[in-house]
């Protein structure tokens, strides 16, 4: 595999440049019984690399002010530096030592393994991080998008350090994008192999390549809820089901109906169950941006007198999305909302860099985001009303709060799956 694909993008910014470097190995890439290896590698990367020791790579960033971290998501793992330009000649270096010289000491391992233990603690203390956990093992099971990229407990605990540096070896074997963002010197407009810290960068292929993303999702049909009990005075409802990737035709009407469901207060959730019947502390609507079949969820929390009435609106609300065609003027505020979002993600030097790689990584063109806002007023209510006749009919719902609740929902869902309860909210 040759060096990265390096990419550049001009901004106008006060002396300041943003890096990503995008590899394929996310935490989807988690083998069995191993949740969490790439999450964990990913931490480690920034703890020592090529000629520098922990201590001396700190002060190198930190010392000049700059950011540079390294995360794992399901589809890839980032590593992203934001400096000045009189620093890119030597914090750059940075990124490339860190994928082919990372030194992964035990004693750093240990901490960033405690770190994420206790993130992970923390979690477990969070009824919406639960209800939504729950939910992805319910959908995703033992597949790659499963679990949360910090792991799961016992997988954590029992990673051995040969493991995580055996995983080390292949990072920079993969297919890989490196964008910047900002301005930089005149010597960064060269070849990537010129660069220092990318010449051991090698040059052929590894033989284990990253798994292909799950496309088509096939739901058991003897699963449709789970509970978990929680001594808490709250209820968190996830509502939710797996649908297309971000490159499939649909995604743009989804993400309208995302939207149209869950983008600020005019939002139909929150006028719905929040201004009108006041049943809820939090709602939202949530499609991130998946190489395979990404989570299309509704979300709320409501206290446990009034969750009956907030899963009822929840479900009508799901319900109408390929039962009723939007208005004109609900399909107007939907765009202008999409619109809103993409200026509003694409403000500073960081998130464009990290949007170019991530279309890279998922195999789309540099303007996707330009052909979908073209897209945007030739896509009709009826189109909308299709894709989620296709992509949002079998949903799936987790369930958070006090047992005695959850019971009574549990209940209610199955007569309302069953037919039993009318679909219509008083």
């Amino acid at each position: 595999m040759p060096l990265p694909v390096l990419k550049r993008i001009p901004v106008r910014t006060p002396g300041v440049m943003a890096a990503k470097l995008l590899l394929p190995w996310g935490s989807a890439c988690d083998a069995p019984g191993e949740r969490g290896s790439h999450q964990l590698l990913a931490a480690c990367l920034s703890r020592g690399c090529g000629p520098l020791d922990p201590l001396q790579l700190a002060d190198r960033v930190e010392g000049r002010g700059a950011g540079l971290r390294s995360d794992a998501h399901e589809d890839g793992l980032l590593v992203s530096l934001r400096c000045t330009v009189e620093d890119v000649d030597d914090l750059l270096p940075l990124l490339g030592w860190m994928i082919t010289a990372p030194q992964l000491p035990p004693d750093q391992l240990e901490l960033e393994r405690s770190l994420s233990l206790q993130a992970l603690q923390r979690q477990r203390e969070d009824p919406f991080q639960i209800g939504i956990d729950s939910w992805r093992k319910l959908v995703y099971g033992t597949s790659g998008y499963g679990h949360d990229p910090l792991g799961v407990q016992t997988d954590l605990e029992n990673l051995a350090p040969e493991r995580l540096r055996e995983l080390s070896h292949r990072l920079p074997r993969g297919p890989a994008v490196l964008v910047l963002a900002g301005c930089w010197p005149d010597e960064l407009s060269g070849d990537l192999k010129q660069l220092n810290g990318f010449e051991r960068w090698p040059a052929t292929q590894s033989t284990e390549q990253p798994p292909e993303p799950l496309l088509d999702w096939c739901p058991q049909k003897d699963s449709t809820i789970v509970t978990t009990a929680m001594d808490t005075e709250q209820v968190v409802l996830t509502l939710g089901q797996a649908c297309c990737s971000h490159s499939h035709v649909d995604d743009l009407a989804l993400r309208l109906l995302q939207s149209h469901l869950g983008s600020g207060m005019s939002s139909l959730l929150f006028q719905r169950l929040r201004e009108e019947h006041g049943v809820a502390y939090d709602v939202g609507a949530y499609l991130p941006a998946r190489a395979g079949a990404a989570p299309f969820l509704l979300h709320a929390s409501s206290s446990a007198e009034r969750a009956e009435l907030a899963l009822t609106l929840l479900l009508d609300s799901w319900c109408e999305l390929s039962e009723r065609e939007l208005t004109t003027a609900e399909l107007d505020l939907a765009r202008a909302k999409y619109r809103g979002q993409m200026a509003h993600a694409s403000q500073t030097a960081s998130q464009r860099a990290e949007r170019s790689a991530q279309l890279h990584g998922l195999g789309l063109p540099d303007d996707h985001d330009q052909r979908c806002l073209s897209r945007l007023e030739t896509l009709t209510s009826r189109q909308l009303l299709d894709a989620a006749g296709r992509w949002l009919n079998q949903p799936r719902l987790s369930l958070c709060g006090p047992a005695s609740t959850l019971r009574r929902l549990e209940s209610f869902w199955e007569r309302r799956q069953s037919g039993a309860v009318s679909s219509s909210s008083s």
